[in-house]
């Protein structure tokens, strides 16, 4: 049987974006509905990196002790390998926050944390299992959705919809928002190694001559990703698993005697890269926000955060319009155009190193050089706080102005 609700604001997606903002919304006072397609949070090699922007939107809610006291790894510095010569690269330990790291943190553990401060309030709703799969529509403007749920297909009527369901988005290729695909070299293999105390964490990134590696303490294992050109895939998987095996040993040679446990391909996991960005986020009654309006390359591990971002701009917008009933089209562009400059910003530098570092790495024999700006950057202290800056707080960080309905009450 068809079911149909109501209600002020329905998010499709349960990722950083649409978590953060239904949470947000709930708090302010607003009535929304969040549909996740998936039964739970779990799944491997999602980015995990918060950055001290979303810490620190964290400590604005008064939750960030309570956050920190999930299993997590603190990483405040960041150093890279080119060839044969180390360099330290990054220091976030001066940056103007109340945390100066960054937290590596499952990203189920975040989105589980997002959702129990969610059901804190009575006009917070989320709804498992339930995937997204069509727009309603009224004379040209969309009032709603369709969904298909555990007990059938539901309508949920809304003021607005909120498409945050990733960069394969449904709402917006219903909604016939044009996107340009800025292209990527590469793409992801992702895997997991088992630490020991032993083995050295000095260094966080690796490119040789048509390699690259990064490696991220998770505490008793390594999370491990493998650049390989773009498409490569075949290519990789038909010189056979032993071969990757030993390209991963080439690039860290402590892991020769674990590298083992990489026992068959389902070991290992590809992340197609994508980096695009829509024309305009919103029609009247909808709006995308964090991966569907733009997907971020893996570059830097911002995607998780400029998704925070987004949600928390968005929510500072749309908490009073939404209580009132009110929203307008002027709403939903005052959203784009505040965050369409840090994402346009973020993405050319992600473009700039892709073109000049990671292409040029994947395609040549020879032994890389640093790039002078790395040098640089190496050899005064200083300036190491200019990419940590970029890298921890990224291109105008938002702050909750949203209030919270609990207090006072």
């Amino acid at each position: 049987m068809d079911v149909s609700i109501s209600t002020s604001c329905c998010i499709a997606g349960g990722g950083p974006a649409g978590m953060m903002l239904g949470f947000l919304l709930a708090r302010a006072g607003v009535d929304v509905v969040v549909l996740e397609k998936h039964a739970d949070f779990f799944r491997d090699f999602r980015g995990d990196t918060v950055h001290p922007s979303t810490l620190e939107v964290m400590y604005e809610l008064g939750l960030l002790e309570q956050f920190l006291k999930r299993p997590h790894q603190k990483l405040d510095r960041l150093n890279i390998q080119v060839g044969s010569e180390r360099l330290r690269m990054i220091d976030l330990t001066h940056l103007p926050t109340h945390c100066k790291y960054v937290v590596l943190m499952p990203q189920w553990d975040f989105l589980n944390f997002i959702a129990e401060q969610g059901r804190r309030y009575r006009t917070f709703c989320l709804r498992m299992n339930t995937e997204a799969v069509d727009l309603i529509e009224e004379r040209g403007r969309v009032v709603g959705m369709q969904a298909n749920s555990p007990d059938g297909a539901l309508a949920i009527h809304a003021d607005l919809v909120v498409g945050c369901d990733g960069r394969h988005s449904t709402v917006r290729t219903k909604a016939g928002l044009a996107g340009d695909d800025y292209g990527a070299p590469m793409d992801v293999l992702w895997f997991r190694i088992t630490r020991r105390a032993s083995d050295d964490a000095d260094t966080f990134g690796h490119i040789e001559a048509g390699r690259m590696m990064i490696m991220l303490d998770r505490g008793d294992y390594w999370q491990c990703a493998y650049v390989i050109a773009k498409g490569g895939i075949d290519r990789v998987k038909a010189e056979g698993l032993q071969a990757f095996r030993q390209r991963v040993v080439a690039m860290s040679p402590f892991l020769a005697d674990r590298v083992g446990e990489l026992r068959t391909w389902d070991d290992v996991k590809l992340l197609t890269v994508t980096v695009d960005r829509l024309r305009t986020w919103w029609r009247p009654g909808l709006i995308c926000i964090g991966d569907s309006a733009h997907a971020m390359s893996p570059i830097g591990g911002v995607g998780v955060n400029l998704a925070v971002q987004d949600a928390v701009a968005a929510a500072n917008q749309l908490a009073a319009p939404l209580r009132a009933g009110m929203v307008g089209d002027d709403d939903l562009r005052a959203i784009e155009r505040r965050r369409m400059f840090p994402v346009r910003v973020t993405q050319a530098l992600q473009l700039t190193v892709q073109k000049q570092i990671i292409s040029r790495a994947l395609h040549t024999a020879s032994t890389p050089k640093p790039p002078a700006l790395f040098r640089l950057f190496n050899a005064v202290p200083v300036l190491r706080r200019i990419p940590a800056r970029l890298l921890g707080l990224g291109i105008r960080p938002e702050h909750v102005h949203a209030p919270d309905a609990m207090v006072g009450s």
